[in-house]
């Protein structure tokens, strides 16, 4: 494991490709239990002066009970090799066992009570600023429903990316 620490502006690749494609993992950590999801929603951007992330989470997960109890939680992007552990993570709850041993991942400290993973490429530490919760009333074009048939709207979060490491493997 050798991290580089980098400005996220410093980040290159495609974020709809690193988001929408090669999905990321969502973990944080709430009563010294960490918990983690796959996710393929979600950027990265400028938002009130700072370098952000938003990503958002059904209230349904179990990883949603960690990051409401946490300042802080990462994101976490594997090489394509990973895309079974990442299969596994999106499908299996926390609540039912140890998926985070099942999926063979090594969980590390990251800062601010915060866990990743040795095999991530990029990981990135965030500190919570906002969150909204999704409603129907506010979608403007039709379609968006569909997303939604069991009403599980989601909660977005905005976080300040406060550390971006890089593995130099």
């Amino acid at each position: 494991m050798n991290y580089k620490i980098i400005e996220p502006k410093e980040l290159g690749g495609n974020v709809f490709e690193q988001v929408g494609s090669k999905w990321m993992l969502i973990t944080a950590v709430k009563d010294g239990k960490a918990n983690t999801m796959t996710a393929s929603w979600g950027g990265m951007g400028i938002m009130w002066n700072k370098s952000v992330s938003f990503c958002v989470i059904r209230p349904v997960r179990y990883t949603y009970e960690f990051v409401e109890a946490s300042d802080y939680y990462t994101l976490s992007f594997f090489p394509e090799e990973y895309r079974p552990a990442l299969n596994l993570l999106g499908v299996k709850s926390g609540r039912d066992g140890d998926k985070i041993s099942e999926a063979n991942l090594t969980p590390f400290d990251t800062d601010n009570n915060t866990i990743s993973f040795k095999e991530a490429d990029i990981i990135m530490v965030c500190k919570k600023l906002y969150y909204q919760d999704i409603t129907p009333d506010n979608f403007v074009n039709g379609g968006l429903d569909s997303f939604y048939p069991k009403k599980d709207y989601h909660r977005m979060y905005f976080g300040e990316i406060v550390k971006c490491m890089v593995n130099e493997k």
